[in-house]
């Protein structure tokens, strides 16, 4: 899943890709303004953003997008 974040005072943003839920993504956000977040891809790297840094999250869709022409 792509995750799309966005740090206060940036003018770049991040790109995650992972293999979490959005549950599990939104949980991990939830109390940013508070707490700091850390974020794990799929490689295994981690992301770290500070308490009250994060500006949006924008998360991919749940399900992978189909393409083609069969059902």
């Amino acid at each position: 899943m792509q995750v799309t974040i966005g740090i206060k005072h940036s003018t770049r943003e991040l790109s995650v890709e992972t293999s979490a839920s959005q549950e599990e993504i939104l949980a991990a956000v939830a109390d940013a303004a508070t707490s700091s977040v850390t974020l794990t891809d799929d490689k295994g790297r981690k992301v770290f953003i500070p308490a009250g840094s994060l500006a949006y999250i924008e998360i991919g869709e749940s399900s992978p997008r189909r393409v083609g022409f069969g059902i």
